[in-house]
């Protein structure tokens, strides 16, 4: 039986705190207690649970299914354990129940009720404070505890330990956290830093040496990256002395594109970056190599930098952080040719090539066959197709009136027209359950009609959402190209005479990605409708 009143679920555990007490499982059995002393039942499909995602962000996995089911208006009530699982800052909390509400949702909170009065509201609203409050005193003394247990030298505080050291925690440790030296980790450690510090090898040569020795790295793989070499070199706990407090967390920066295996939406909505040394806290350890040689280390490091063939810092290519292979998601990086390949020849252009097809870099095999694609002819394919979006911008409506064009012939009926359909339908229902009730219409006679008469709102009331979305994208689409208008006016003067940095800035302005295929290359563009706005839901 179809339960009269469609309900639905919502839980979030953070990734910050891993010891909290309301758990997935607490919350949802908490919430199914209390749909089912309502007389309601929630489908396992209107269970949406955010395991592990911060509070502090809109952009969670289950939320965005849930607010999209909500919008289609699939759903009349939403059981929610406390406002804080919704969001821990009170603007989103206010943002999510508007939302609700306009959709006609009830929202229930379990620990209060919602909307009966204003004192209700009002209670809501200081919950909300005090929940993004305690959460901001918690981090702040979280982060103040740490900084004063590692002044004093606690290893406790780096919860970790690097290649050639095991972490023993305070349980296991006798009430005080240590590093302890593993031998056969320890013996590599001390030889890429004898590599490195005497015989003056390359970071590629020591990953080559340790991948032909068979050598394990920490995740038991026998072909080393150059990224775990380097971070190893630049190590100073090999020295003796660890350092607490070398990155800092902060709001999440914008990114050109989503990192192959990585969600679109992450967990945590923050950024690392590296703190200045002056500002490390050192903790003692053991040590694995002598100050004289990590010294010398550096110097090699240093030196090799200065050597690099790569002289000029910073970005080399047009289309850096932006082309991705359309058949395997990694990234295309810039690769200079070879003096052999060259053939003793200047060449003005490099190559993009596919990390898929490095193959030290999965063990000796590709798993890419994509070719790699010449820098000259790309960029100079992606910076035509901006300069003509930028001449053309009605592009952008045609190219958006095209594929809807099947969906538009399908939904011909006005708007006004169906809602004018729906209330006839509402009436109609009406009159027949007046006449039901004053004994007019027997039973046999009122089941089959009234449910004719129900599938015919539900096919309505869908076909008046799709034309509701449709309109809202028709206004979406001309604020975006009323944007692209402006943008384009101002700098459409100077594209002929742009230079390299401004043709690069333009580029990562206007391009999402640009997707190199074997025969083609497909150019996303990054349309924003709402730039003074900082929400990344808005932009498109």
């Amino acid at each position: 039986m179809r339960n009269p009143t469609q309900v639905a679920i919502y839980a979030r555990v953070s990734s910050e705190q891993p010891a909290e007490a309301q758990t997935i499982a607490s919350q949802v059995a908490a919430l199914r207690e209390r749909v089912a002393a309502e007389g309601l039942v929630v489908p396992a499909a209107m269970q949406f649970l955010d395991d592990g995602y911060s509070g502090a962000t809109l952009m969670r996995p289950a939320l965005e299914r849930l607010r999209d089911v909500i919008a289609a208006g699939a759903v009349d009530r939403v059981y929610v354990h406390s406002p804080d699982r919704l969001a821990r800052k009170y603007a989103y909390q206010v943002v999510l129940v508007e939302e609700f509400r306009r959709a006609g949702v009830e929202v229930i909170f379990l620990n209060r009720a919602l909307g009966q009065s204003p004192e209700d509201d009002l209670l809501l609203q200081v919950q909300g404070m005090i929940a993004e409050y305690e959460r901001a005193k918690i981090i702040e003394r979280h982060r103040r505890g740490k900084r004063h247990a590692a002044r004093t030298g606690a290893v406790n505080v780096l919860s970790g330990a690097p290649y050639g050291y095991r972490y023993v925690a305070k349980s296991a440790g006798g009430g005080q956290a240590r590093y302890e030296i593993l031998p056969d980790e320890a013996r590599v450690v001390r030889q890429v830093f004898d590599w490195v510090g005497r015989d003056r090898l390359t970071i590629g040569e020591v990953c080559r040496r340790l991948t032909q020795a068979g050598e394990r790295t920490r995740t038991d793989k026998t072909v080393w990256d150059r990224s775990a070499v380097w971070g190893m070199l630049k190590n100073p706990a090999y020295t003796g002395t660890a350092a607490f407090g070398k990155t800092r967390q902060e709001p999440l920066r914008p990114r050109l594109r989503v990192q192959r295996g990585r969600p679109l939406q992450p967990r945590r909505a923050v950024s690392t970056v590296d703190v200045p040394r002056e500002d490390w806290f050192p903790i003692p350890v053991p040590a694995l190599v002598e100050p004289a040689v990590f010294a010398a280390v550096q110097e090699q490091l240093r030196e090799n930098q200065r050597h690099a063939r790569q002289s000029r810092r910073g970005a080399l290519y047009l289309l850096q952080g932006l082309l991705q292979c359309h058949q395997c998601g990694y990234a295309f990086y810039g690769k200079r040719l070879s003096p052999s390949a060259r053939k003793g020849n200047p060449r003005a252009y490099a190559y993009y090539r596919c990390l898929g097809t490095d193959a030290y870099r999965f063990g000796g095999e590709r798993v890419c066959q994509n070719t790699p694609v010449r820098t000259d002819l790309v960029e100079r394919a992606v910076w035509q197709e901006v300069c003509t979006l930028l001449a053309h911008p009605e592009r952008l409506a045609e190219e958006y009136r095209r594929r809807l064009q099947p969906e538009a012939r399908a939904t011909g009926t006005p708007l006004t027209a169906v809602e004018e359909q729906i209330g006839k339908l509402r009436q109609g229902v009406a009159r027949l359950i007046d006449s039901y009730a004053d004994g007019l219409i027997d039973k046999g006679e009122f089941e089959p009609r009234i449910l004719r008469l129900r599938q015919r709102m539900a096919r309505l009331e869908e076909q008046r959402q799709q034309l509701a979305e449709e309109a809202t994208r028709h206004t979406e689409l001309q604020l975006i190209i009323g944007r692209l208008e402006d943008f384009a006016a101002k700098v459409r003067d100077g594209l002929e005479e742009a230079d390299w940095a401004s043709k690069r800035d333009l580029i990562r302005t206007l391009v999402k990605r640009v997707e190199v295929a074997r025969d083609q290359v497909n150019i996303v563009f990054r349309i924003d409708p709402y730039p003074g706005d900082n929400d990344p839901e808005k932009k498109s």
